[in-house]
């Protein structure tokens, strides 16, 4: 059985930001974060996650997370998640 890669989408309403990452254990990473283990989201618990996607391959999980923190990443971002954006606080 193969493991699965999961990209997803994090946002804090603290700092009316969003984090894309990638990971092959989604409940234990999203922990990770909301804990403040990692430096660079510590500062932004606490963390909603918006949404993921789960991928059969680690290389297909990672291009998807370099898309979407591309500028057109971000804009199908912005479309996919308008809604989820705007009933927690961010910019649409």
């Amino acid at each position: 059985m193969h493991s699965m890669w999961y990209v997803y989408v994090l946002y804090s309403k603290k700092l009316v930001k969003r984090y894309v990452g990638f990971t092959n254990d989604l409940k234990r990473r999203f922990a990770e974060h909301s804990r403040g283990d990692s430096d660079f989201t510590n500062r932004g618990k606490p963390w909603i996650l918006l949404y993921y996607s789960a991928f059969c391959n680690k290389q297909d999980a990672e291009e998807e997370e370099k898309y979407l923190k591309s500028g057109q990443g971000r804009e199908r971002l912005d479309r996919l998640l308008i809604n989820s954006l705007k009933e927690n606080g961010g910019v649409a």
